[in-house]
């Protein structure tokens, strides 16, 4: 019996998947990575303007559930 071949198709579809990953690894190599200082920046940022939304939010819904209160008794 001679040797087992892979399908023509299996074949193609791992040809495609080793090129995708190829890409995906040259693209990573062109990424600007932030330094460990911008790092700590962006963090804090994100962090106080999820504060921030997270206090409106909690005023807003404080504020309709006072004036749904009154308005349904």
């Amino acid at each position: 019996m001679g040797a087992l071949k892979k399908p023509a198709n299996t074949q193609k579809q791992a040809d495609k998947t080793k090129e995708y990953f190829r890409g995906v690894l040259s693209e990573l190599k062109k990424v600007h990575w932030p330094s460990r200082k911008q790092l700590l920046a962006y963090t804090g940022v994100v962090f106080v303007a999820v504060g921030i939304v997270s206090i409106l939010m909690w005023v807003v819904d404080g504020g309709l559930s006072i004036a749904l209160t009154k308005l349904v008794p």
